[in-house]
């Protein structure tokens, strides 16, 4: 089990990376991540429902992602509350406290569907969540250290150098740990290491010295990194200084799936921003209006911040509008949740930007689907994560078909375009057909981003065999 001292230690690149690895000595190897919370998620062979970054490691280990892999999801709608997903599907909703308590049976959940991913393979490289040494979260713990007490497993603990203070996060952490969970931890990680190593050994020598546990690697800084985040939204901005389509992208307090904006990250002729709380709405050519997992509440954040004013003028003046999943809900006349599936009951009056209004019902929609571009007719796939059902006459001018199904809509003149597919850029043919339609001439320039995903972990694992002691961790793995 990886574990760090911090959120964004750098544990799920490891874990990505020792899943490429293994994976090309031929070992049979899955990534496990008991709980996580994330609004970034994926839908896995089995039509449940898991976070990205561990559907990333699964990609990086060479099977399909599925729901064993991370049997407790938590997808934040307030500061207090939110959904609960067990082995892949909804559950129901709490508050912090609730869950507190609901984790006792949780572990249920966790501990089959570990027995169940173990039985299909010969190694699991498990992930934490967080800090192990949370000292008001550890009752019932099972994200961290109560996980690996409860399965008997070995613990690798991640520090983050480029934050600073690495040493004093690594023997913090240890010191806050029990006599038990100290004698699991069996050595350190080292990670996002910039300079000259020779600096650096004094303190690796002492370290090993002082807690009697190796360092089993520093890991490189490695620039330009690019794999499906979790939560973080990154930097933006244009990859190069020929002319850009220019892209804004309101960031939505409960802002989902925002990966689904990596493509154009890359691509090198658009100019992507992700526009903050407070920050002042940049010129653009095109604004995408993402997804969400609380729509009404991120549609009246939205107001708040002089979005709806700024794209009534963007459109004034010719430019163009795509909205994803919530953000498409939002562009309809009305959005209805009478039995309060995304907070409180009720209804909230939409953009009105597209003739329909939405409903939000129980029973969430997961799929992987595939199909094209209506008017470039194009291949397109992705996936679809939503409780909406949408009906209007605006549906009868759809953006794609998928699978047999119409979906999306766009409006009479063509400068609003709306669609549940996540993932809707990942292809380069339809990339390239989307960014021409919203007025970049010469668009071949898209980025196949399932190609990128695949050279990026290729190139961690690369990263990881030349800086870490693989057969260390071999040895830990009973290999």
């Amino acid at each position: 089990m990886i574990q760090g001292t911090t959120s964004d230690a750098g544990k799920s690149t490891v874990v990505a990376g020792l899943c490429r690895v293994l994976a090309r000595r031929g070992v049979s190897v899955a990534p496990f991540k008991p709980q996580n919370m994330a609004l970034n998620s994926a839908v896995t062979a089995d039509g449940g429902e898991i976070g990205r970054s561990t559907a990333l490691q699964a990609l990086a280990a060479g099977v399909e992602a599925h729901s064993d892999m991370n049997p407790v999801l938590l997808k934040p709608e307030s500061d207090r509350g939110a959904q609960v997903i067990l082995r892949g599907r909804v559950h129901g909703h709490m508050d912090a406290l609730d869950y507190h308590a609901f984790k006792r049976t949780a572990r249920e959940s966790v501990l089959a569907a570990w027995q169940a991913l173990s039985a299909r393979h010969d190694v699991i490289i498990a992930e934490g969540a967080g800090s192990p040494a949370e000292i008001n979260l550890r009752e019932n713990d099972i994200a961290n250290m109560g996980f690996a007490e409860m399965v008997d497993c070995p613990v690798l603990l991640v520090g983050d150098i480029d934050r600073g203070g690495v040493f004093a996060q690594l023997v913090g952490t240890l010191a806050l740990l029990s006599e038990s969970e100290r004698s699991r931890t069996r050595g350190f990680i080292v990670n996002r290491f910039r300079g000259d190593i020779a600096l650096l050994e004094p303190g690796l020598d002492w370290l090993e010295s002082h807690t009697g546990k190796p360092v089993l690697g520093t890991l490189p800084y490695l620039q330009g990194l690019l794999l499906d985040a979790e939560d973080s939204l990154g930097l933006s901005g244009r990859q190069s200084g020929e002319p850009a389509l220019r892209v804004a992208v309101p960031a939505l307090p409960r802002i989902s799936n925002h990966n689904d904006f990596d493509p154009l990250r890359l691509h090198p002729r658009v100019e992507l921003t992700f526009v903050g709380p407070n920050r002042s709405i940049p010129p653009a050519d095109l604004i995408i209006l993402p997804g969400s997992k609380s729509t009404r509440s991120d549609l009246a954040w939205l107001r708040d911040q002089g979005w709806e004013a700024a794209i009534r003028r963007h459109l004034r003046y010719g430019g163009r509008v795509l909205g994803i999943c919530g953000g498409f809900q939002m562009l309809g006349h009305a959005i209805h949740d009478p039995e309060g599936l995304e907070g409180p009951a009720g209804s909230s009056e939409g953009l009105g930007l597209l003739e329909f209004e939405t409903r939000m019902v129980a029973g969430k929609q997961l799929r992987n689907v595939s199909g094209r571009l209506l008017a470039e007719d194009v291949p397109i796939a992705g996936y679809e994560i939503h409780h909406g059902v949408s009906e209007g006459p605006a549906l009868k001018r759809p953006l794609c078909e998928l699978e047999g199904r119409l979906d999306g809509a766009v409006s009479a003149d063509g400068r609003v375009l709306g669609t549940y597919l996540h993932g809707l850029f990942d292809r380069p043919e339809a990339c390239a057909a989307l960014l021409a339609r919203c007025g970049l001439e010469g668009a071949e320039a898209a980025v196949d981003y399932d190609a990128h995903r695949q050279r990026e972990l290729d190139r961690l694992a690369d990263c990881l065999e030349a800086h870490l002691d693989i057969a260390a961790i071999e040895g830990l793995l009973g290999r």
